[in-house]
Order: structure tokens, then C-alpha cells, then sequence
């Protein structure tokens, strides 16, 4: 075909390209050989990938898919400039999408975060999908305290840098959430994703639309216990002060796999810091 023209044509030799095992590199450079600027052909492949996807969803009666920050690529970088700090790439799984990241935060950061919360948290609650009202619940045993974005200096770095780090807006990041984990507390397994068909959701999508991505930061390193994990796909992320996991997740369904949960910690303590990425600008 003549892959200077668009439309259906490229889309389908776009399609059977990547159906036939070629990474997105692979057709990229495919196009680039015959005259395509990188962008415009990256452009063209994203939007391929993505009509094909709707037409799956809708075909299948499922959720349209999103777009979701994706900071790593298969095979790729294995440290990642964020701004104002190298950021380490320890473990990538494409699905679910999830990537474990060393050294995302200073010790001294973490340090401060905690001396920011402490004394301060308080029961973490969950929101109740039916009315929209925070309450507390029996599968959460943390304590938290929710931060407001761009709060204080120490808050805009680090907000900075991960907007940088998953090349996602700063504006459509929730505030941070600073949670500490006693012995014996945990999080059960839950999605992050609010379901659009709760009527207690509808709020809280009108102030920046669905959540897309997660990314939990570790502020200490627990004496035992406190893992990040995955049952779906039966992987477990440890809390290594420093280190961060991002998961993504590009429609609110379970056929994402991005069920995760925070397992009891059965040694001294655990502290994180939690950022959620909305699909638009959150407010």
C-alpha cells in the first residue's frame, strides 16, 4: 500500500503490522523510510491503536478505553530524567501496566513528608460509592492525610517531578495522600477507579474525570510485610524507602487486572505517599 496516504487503509496495515508481533518502534521506522515525520507517524499509530480499541469496546459492550500516562516503554530506558532527579526503571509488566521505580524520592523527602504527617493522620476512610460521603471501612486500616497540590515547596518538587516522570499534566494530579501502616494494618485488595454507574461517583468525576494511573511512593522500609501487590497476576511490589510503583489503568473495569492491595505489615511500620492521576484536570 502506499503509506503516504491515511484514512482506513493505513490504519488496517498499521494494525496487522502490530498484530503481527512489530513493536511500535518497528512501524515507526517503517513510516519514517518513507518520508513521514517521527511525530506524524507516531500520531498515526496512536490513533490506529486506539479506534480499534473503541470498536472493540463498544463491540463488546465494555468501557472505552482512555489514555493513560505511560512513562516506560518495552525494552526501553532503563533510567528516566525526571526534571531534577534520575529516576531508576527496576521492573516493567505491560498487563497489567505496571512499572516499579528506584529512587524516586530523596531520603531527606521522605523524611519530611513523614515529620509532615505525623501527629496529624487520622483513620482513613474510603468513599461510598452509593451516597459520594467519605466513611470509614473495615478492609482499610491506615491512617492518612490528605495534602492539597502545590501546598508547600517540598510538595511542589516532588509533584513536579512526577508530572515529568509519567509525562502526564501537573493539573490533572489529585493531591498527595501521606498513609501510615501500624502492624497488622493492610489494604484488601480494591481498584482505584471510580465506578461511573455509582451514583456517589458522580461528584467526584465532574472534578477531573476518571482516575487513569496511581503511583505509590515509599517512605520507609518496613521491618517485614507492607508489600504492594497484585493478585490478579500474583505480584508483589516491596516497600523500599525511595522507590515508587505507578500502575495505570485505561478504563474502570477488571479486564485491566489493576485489583491491587496494600498486604499487612507484620514488622514495625510502613509509610507511603499515594498520587493519583486524573484523565483532565482535577479541581
Amino acid at each position: 500500500m502506499d503509506l503516504h496516504h491515511t484514512g482506513p487503509e493505513l490504519d488496517d496495515w498499521i494494525l496487522a503490522q502490530v498484530g503481527a508481533g512489530q513493536s511500535p518502534e518497528a512501524v515507526v521506522a517503517a513510516l519514517m523510510t518513507r518520508g513521514w515525520e517521527e511525530q506524524v507517524a507516531i500520531d498515526a499509530i496512536d490513533s490506529a491503536v486506539r479506534h480499534h480499541l473503541a470498536r472493540h469496546a463498544r463491540d463488546a459492550g465494555l468501557p472505552a478505553p482512555a489514555r493513560v500516562p505511560a512513562p516506560v516503554a518495552w525494552n526501553g530506558a532503563s533510567q528516566i530524567d525526571a526534571g531534577d532527579r534520575c529516576v531508576q526503571v527496576l521492573a516493567h509488566l505491560v498487563h497489567p501496566h505496571v512499572v516499579v521505580f528506584g529512587g524516586l524520592l530523596s531520603d531527606g523527602e521522605c523524611d519530611a513528608l513523614i515529620e509532615l504527617a505525623r501527629g496529624r493522620v487520622q483513620r482513613s476512610p474510603t468513599l461510598d460509592p452509593e451516597t459520594g460521603r467519605d466513611q470509614v471501612h473495615p478492609d482499610r486500616t491506615s491512617r492518612g492525610l490528605f495534602l492539597q497540590r502545590g501546598e508547600n515547596a517540598l510538595l511542589r518538587t516532588i509533584e513536579a517531578r512526577i508530572a515529568a516522570l509519567t509525562e502526564w499534566p501537573l493539573e490533572h494530579g489529585e493531591g498527595i495522600q501521606l498513609l501510615n501502616y501500624g502492624v497488622g494494618a493492610e489494604y484488601k485488595p480494591h481498584y482505584d477507579y471510580f465506578d461511573p454507574d455509582r451514583p456517589g461517583n458522580r461528584s467526584t468525576l465532574a472534578r477531573g474525570g476518571q482516575r487513569v494511573a496511581t503511583l505509590v511512593m515509599y517512605l520507609n522500609t518496613p521491618a517485614r510485610g507492607g508489600a504492594t501487590t497484585f493478585p490478579d497476576v500474583q505480584f508483589e511490589v516491596a516497600a523500599i524507602r525511595g522507590n515508587a510503583v505507578f500502575f495505570s489503568y485505561d478504563r474502570p473495569h477488571p479486564m485491566t487486572r489493576s485489583l491491587h492491595g496494600g498486604a499487612p505489615v507484620l514488622g514495625g511500620e510502613k509509610w507511603v505517599a499515594t498520587k493519583w492521576l486524573r484523565e483532565s484536570r482535577h479541581v
